[in-house]
């Protein structure tokens, strides 16, 4: 139930990774989506293209996107940093005997070849003939209406049923849901109801009552002013924009015709028309009236009850900060189909715990992940972000924390890790702890060779990132029609 990105990935996953069941999927074009731009993470084209088989040509033809090699965080001490797909911190040049972290105190740039294709406005490298390497672990920016057009297109292609009608009820039985009622279509009962119906939660929360597990401890914002404009000279770049702001901070994804801007602050700091005014003054191409959206940020206890799986933001919700919701319904409905192909379609109540706590254990590391961001952002000192650093707790990762100010970024940190395999690995935290300067005992001073060792390093990987080629100019390549996909 829901025709957003999370009821579609659902139904499309389910249909081609399980095709022994039949898929139905109701929604109303009655409701309408919040339908910012979507920014995503090196989940999502790998799953689209290498787990469900879709044809690149078709998707970029038709979802337009463009690409994202990672985000710029104006953040911190430092002017800015990025975090890309690849490593930067939690591996070694050649011949150096620490990892690149221990080198980065005071320059963090080109450390991975991501890191330094967006230093210089790139997208790719640059193949015979000039043509894009589009490869490696990139993601998308994608406007939500024309990504929504697609998967809507490749669902019906894969067999799903689809149904427009408008929820008025829904009846209990002893297993959860005994059948959903709608305006037109009267009764509908299925064996496994996806949940999918965004903040209402209609089946999960409001129908069977499952208690919601709060993040506002450890995350203050609850609202985002959303807006944008047409682009007009302003660069195509392949990464996301984070900026702190003085209550919160403010995205920045790179549609190849629009720029779409929002802001995400905390009330208890700034109500909404002075948020609006404080975005207004950063952005002043801003056209209209921009939307205040309200949100709050946690997770159901359990995300599979009886027969109701909740999927996407009727599981949980946090801000897009590290663009974690498409990659989230992934995982889970990922871990749906797999719990489905194991149990021949019958699953039982051990299998439902285990998925509710791999589903409960990555939402947890994404609120402790980012924590991480608020806690250690020394760059304003506003009451917001003093209260961010006074307040914040790191819950499941504090251990990791502590490991960090003894002994730095080493790669024996990984025993700190309370879960794994887990999403975002070492690197992701090492990322924000050394991007920010956060301090630890023992700082290493490597010698001059060494040193030299690192700037030939940085420096070979510069060289070829120049060389690269443009978003613009990757996007004229692929549609050109002697272009081929590998």
């Amino acid at each position: 139930m829901g025709g957003g990105s999370a009821g579609l990935l659902a139904a499309l996953t389910l249909r081609r990774l399980v095709p022994e069941i039949d898929v139905t999927l109701v929604h109303s074009s009655e409701i309408g989506v919040i339908g910012v731009g979507e920014g995503t993470t090196a989940v999502f084209p790998d799953h689209l293209f290498t787990t469900l088989g879709i044809d690149p040509a078709e998707f970029y033809r038709e979802a337009e996107p463009t690409w994202k090699q990672g985000i710029k965080f104006v953040w911190g001490p430092r002017d800015w940093f990025f975090y890309d797909f690849e490593e930067q911190y939690d591996w070694r040049f050649d011949g150096l005997p620490k990892p690149n972290g221990y080198y980065a105190e005071e320059d963090c740039t080109d450390l991975s070849s991501a890191c330094a294709l967006m230093s210089r406005g790139k997208a790719f490298a640059s193949g015979p003939l000039g043509k894009p390497l589009v490869k490696g672990n990139y993601a998308f920016h994608i406007e939500n209406h024309k990504l929504v057009e697609c998967l809507t297109r490749l669902a019906r292609e894969a067999g799903v049923k689809f149904v427009d009608d408008t929820l008025q009820g829904v009846e209990r039985d002893a297993h959860g849901v005994k059948e959903v009622r709608f305006e037109k279509s009267g009764a509908l009962s299925a064996d496994l109801y996806i949940d999918a119906s965004g903040f209402r939660a209609e089946l999960i929360g409001k129908a069977l009552e499952e208690p919601f597990n709060d993040y506002s401890g450890a995350l203050f914002c609850d609202r985002a002013v959303i807006g944008g404009w047409e682009r007009e000279d302003e660069t195509l770049l392949a990464y996301t924009t984070a900026e702190t702001m003085d209550h919160g901070w403010c995205w920045q994804i790179e549609h190849e015709n629009f720029i779409n801007r929002g802001y995400v602050f905390s009330s208890r700091f700034v109500d909404d028309d002075e948020a609006v005014e404080e975005f207004r003054s950063k952005n002043p191409k801003v056209g209209g009236d921009p939307r205040v959206v309200r949100f709050r940020s946690g997770r159901h206890q359990r995300n599979w009850v009886g027969n109701v799986v909740a999927i996407g933001n009727a599981s949980g919700f946090v801000e897009p900060l590290e663009a974690t919701a498409i990659a989230q319904i992934i995982y889970e409905v990922r871990w749906l189909a797999e719990t489905l192909q194991l149990t021949d379609r019958m699953p039982d109540d051990r299998m439902r715990e285990f998925f509710n706590q791999k589903v409960a254990s990555a939402w947890d590391e994404i609120r402790d992940f980012l924590a991480y961001h608020y806690k250690f952002n020394t760059r304003l000192e506003t009451p917001f972000w003093k209260a961010c650093r006074e307040d914040v707790g790191l819950g499941d990762y504090q251990g990791l924390y502590d490991a960090y100010r003894e002994i730095g970024p080493s790669q024996l940190l990984v025993e700190s890790l309370p879960t794994r395999p887990n999403i975002y690995g070492i690197e992701g935290f090492l990322a924000m702890l050394v991007g920010m300067k956060v301090p630890y005992a023992n700082r290493y001073e490597p010698e001059a060779e060494e040193r030299a060792a690192w700037e030939s390093a940085r420096g070979r990987l510069g060289r070829a990132a120049s060389a690269g080629v443009t978003v613009s100019q990757a996007l004229n390549a692929i549609r050109k029609p002697t272009w081929k996909w590998s």
